[in-house]
């Protein structure tokens, strides 16, 4: 085979979704050539891996075989029984463009510069194994060092065990106070990091083994950072400067200028934004936020930041400046915009929420011959129809009356569900998915989950009712 030959793929597809696959490839241009297979199923969603291995006799001399994205099962499996690489296409036939586009150009999102250092603010109030189990929820979020916030006038007798705990237990670990005897305890218990030491309690650095994190004596007074910073590079001793990032309306906007004003003088100091500032102190979704703040590190070259999950609406704010300090990261090597590098960060919309338009929508309903329900959605609203019909509101109550489920329980409870799926995708701009959770990034515990049509009874009674 001449290495110039193009690859040629297979598309196996169901037979309402035939025409158009066709069309979308026709209008790709794509560098590959393809077949197109119907593989005798009406609604390719409903295609398993399984079904493939039964039904599929004619491979087409195919390099690789493209199937819908929510085809089910094993697709390793399936390649060995037919002897061709086997790959999911995307979810929606609208995506395969992208789908394409991406393909040649594999993100790496393992890399970043950002150390995140997450506070446990209470740790006086806690047991050592209670400080322990949070460590480990902040680490799997993406922390890197343990914050142990000390309190001021609280005494911290566990202190030492914690931090020798957390040490055995594989942790990097900082204290943080502007007691000079919490720093020098913490400091000899074995702490990394002492955050925050200035001019007066400079003398700290010499008494440990911790990198110390310096702080103005004078709030806003860059001036007061020389001292201390000269006298640490002259014993040749590391250390990184936090210049304090300030809330809104108390100075955030000047901080940010201080920020850049200090890496104008200093372009090869480490610094750190303690971004805690303005996530726990706004009243806002906290991804946005974690997003433009990381993107300051990332033009400053600040490469650590301090964070904290204390109120509830920051529930998510190490998982988020994770998110963001690898896309930036990634964006910065490319010399490229934070676009379309990874969408964990749209929590609350979609880049394209609505793949297809009313007129696309009635085309599919009019070639529906079946009583299952299919739901989509577009700019003008929510759509249901079957072979009864399309019916389309913006308030999902309403289309209640024209369904004829009210003697059905398990058909009006899962339709039900999904309404409410698609109107809360409708109103927000986001991209809905007829039996699939929405997505909601990082800003989620939970993954994204499936309905099987072939376990659960409501959805299956939805799709096999009788005429």
């Amino acid at each position: 085979m001449s290495s110039n030959k193009p690859e040629h793929l297979l598309f196996l597809t169901g037979k309402l979704a035939e025409k158009q696959l066709a069309l979308i490839l026709q209008q790709m241009e794509a560098d590959f050539t393809y077949n197109i297979h119907q593989l005798g199923v009406k609604v390719a969603a409903l295609m398993t891996t399984e079904m493939i291995s039964r039904r599929l006799k004619n491979t087409f001399n195919a390099d690789k075989i493209i199937i819908p994205g929510r085809c089910r099962g094993d697709i390793i499996a399936l390649s060995q029984t037919l002897g061709i690489q086997v790959e999911r296409g995307p979810e929606e036939l609208k995506d395969l463009p992208l789908f394409f586009g991406k393909a040649s150009h594999k993100i790496d999102l393992s890399r970043y510069k950002v150390k995140i250092f997450a506070e446990i603010v209470d740790a006086p109030n806690l047991t050592v194994d209670q400080v322990i189990n949070r460590a480990f929820y902040y680490q799997e979020n993406g922390a890197d060092v343990i914050d142990i916030g000390c309190l001021p006038e609280t005494p911290f007798p566990q202190m030492e065990d914690i931090i020798r705990t957390l040490k055995q237990e594989a942790f990097t670990v900082s204290i943080d106070s502007l007691e000079d005897d919490d720093l020098l305890r913490g400091g000899q218990a074995g702490a990394d990091y002492i955050l925050s030491l200035n001019n007066k309690s400079i003398w700290i650095a010499d008494e440990v083994n911790s990198t110390p994190i310096l702080i103005p004596e004078i709030h806003g007074d860059l001036s007061s950072l020389d001292y201390a910073i000269s006298r640490l590079q002259g014993k040749n001793k590391p250390f990184i400067v936090d210049p304090i990032l300030d809330p809104i309306h108390f100075g955030f906007t000047e901080s940010i200028v201080r920020n850049y004003n200090f890496r104008q003088q200093y372009p090869n100091v480490e610094m750190m934004l303690g971004v805690g500032n303005i996530t726990e102190l706004t009243h806002a979704d906290t991804s946005g936020m974690n997003t433009l703040l990381l993107g300051i590190c990332s033009e400053l070259n600040i490469n650590h930041i301090l964070t904290t999950e204390v109120s509830q609406h920051a529930c998510r704010a190490i998982k988020e400046a994770d998110k963001a300090r690898r896309i930036m990261y990634v964006a910065q090597q490319h010399g490229a915009l934070p676009k379309h590098i990874d969408a964990k960060l749209m929590t609350v919309h979609d880049l394209a929420p609505f793949p297809y338009q009313l007129d696309e929508i009635n085309e599919f309903a009019a070639q529906i011959r079946d009583p299952s329900f299919r739901i989509q959605t577009s700019p003008e609203g929510i759509h249901i129809y079957n072979r009864d019909g399309l019916y389309t509101a913006t308030d999902p109550f309403a289309l209640f009356p024209k369904l004829q489920v009210d003697t059905d329980a398990s058909h009006a409870f899962y339709l039900g569900v999904e309404l409410a799926r698609a109107e809360i995708s409708w109103q927000l701009g986001k991209r809905f998915n007829q039996d699939r959770a929405l997505n909601w990034g990082c800003a989620s515990n939970t993954t994204e989950q499936t309905v099987d049509l072939h376990s659960f009874k409501p959805a299956a009674t939805t799709l096999q009712k009788n005429k």
